[in-house]
């Protein structure tokens, strides 16, 4: 059963929600990564593959959500959130840009009483001093937000940040599409069918963003399977989804901390399944991040046909005690030890030249150095 399925999938026909479910049933790992592999060599037969350079930055940690699997946001009233300054937020960006990367994730908690014209004038600022970046920012829990703190439609919202700088959306917020467990791990925040909703509609404006799905908590597996058939259901209808990424549930110093976290192996697994199901969604990235040097370069034949960000900065899910870091070499090396030349693309997965490219790695190297040298104490290398 388990291989006719896998066959079916691997000759381009759509998997069922309920063949989908019936995969999370086996422990062949092999045999799904084998066919997720042949699924992205089908739809990715390029001897390449991909990477980002960017940054996340996380403009505020103050949110008025409460979500028990998030370790870095604080209350309104708490003594430990914070307010990017404007001018650290454009520095944080210079840099970015001198390592070779065009595009910053930005995001942030629910802040309960910035409005509108505080974003669009941070978009703006962004914009005027770093024209060529790319602002990924703004996860749908954010844009749903926006719309209740400034009771503005969903529509005038996205064009008016659209508008102010804001070229693409990141897939933030998703955890599990499906709200009984939105339910029972967060309070205060965006259910399943406004998330999409704001995907819809950013979409039907001409946008594009990734989607995203955190997994390993108290979700089912038919409940993850959903949530890709949500994902694939408003893709077939909007088409505006360019890439997928998946990572297991990081419970350290957060309110689930008695979770005990998932393994690579069903990381692997689920990535596979979510290449064999999502058959409308071009790209799948690899969660290194979360995952490691190792397995990050595995899931490259479990499914994914890219390697992520560099990610010269992550907060949040360092702040529960798990996140790697890997040098612009190592994500190069990762890729070409597998017989795959590295390439680094941007948002909408164009390449860029190899001039830009060879003067991030030289650039990176020279930060790395300068990183191993600098006082413990004393912060992120500034690029003179």
């Amino acid at each position: 059963m388990i291989a006719k399925l896998l066959d079916k999938a691997v000759a381009g026909e759509r998997l069922t929600f309920d063949e989908a479910l019936k995969l999370t049933e086996t422990d062949n790992l092999t045999a799904l990564g084998a066919a997720a592999n042949a699924v992205t060599n089908r739809m990715h037969p390029e001897r390449y593959r991909t990477y980002n350079i960017d940054r996340n930055i996380n403009y505020t940690n103050v949110c008025t959500a409460v979500c028990d699997f998030c370790a870095f946001y604080r209350g309104p009233k708490s003594d430990e959130g914070y307010v990017l300054d404007r001018a650290e937020l454009l520095e944080k960006i210079g840099e970015t840009v001198k390592l070779g990367g065009e595009q910053i994730l930005l995001q942030g908690g629910l802040h309960p009483k910035f409005k509108l014209d505080w974003y669009e004038q941070m978009l703006r600022e962004i914009k005027e001093k770093y024209p060529m970046v790319n602002v990924h920012g703004f996860s749908p829990p954010e844009i749903h937000h926006f719309t209740k703190v400034n009771n503005l439609s969903l529509e005038e919202v996205l064009t008016r940040l659209k508008a102010a700088g804001l070229g693409s959306l990141p897939g933030g917020g998703a955890e599990i599409l499906v709200d009984r467990v939105r339910n029972e791990i967060t309070r205060g925040k965006v259910m399943t069918d406004d998330w999409l909703n704001v995907m819809r509609v950013w979409h039907k404006l001409g946008g594009r963003s990734s989607a995203t799905m955190m997994f390993g908590h108290v979700e089912t597996a038919a409940e993850r399977i959903e949530h890709l058939q949500r994902l694939r259901d408003l893709q077939d209808e909007t088409g505006g989804f360019t890439a997928f990424i998946c990572w297991t549930f990081q419970p350290d110093n957060t309110e689930m901390s008695d979770i005990t976290p998932l393994g690579s192996f069903e990381y692997l697994k689920m990535q596979a399944i979510a290449r064999l199901f999502l058959d409308n969604i071009d790209n799948i990235q690899s969660s290194w991040v979360t995952q490691g040097l190792k397995v990050g370069q595995l899931a490259l034949v479990y499914g994914a046909n890219d390697m992520g960000s560099l990610m010269i900065e992550e907060n949040v899910v360092a702040e529960a005690g798990t996140v790697h870091y890997l040098t612009l070499d190592q994500i190069r090396d990762s890729i070409s030890d597998l017989g795959f030349e590295p390439r680094q693309r941007n948002v909408h997965y164009q390449l860029l030249d190899e001039d830009h490219c060879n003067k991030a790695v030289v650039a990176n190297r020279e930060w790395v150095q300068k990183q191993k040298a600098r006082d413990a104490a004393g912060g992120i290398y500034q690029l003179a």
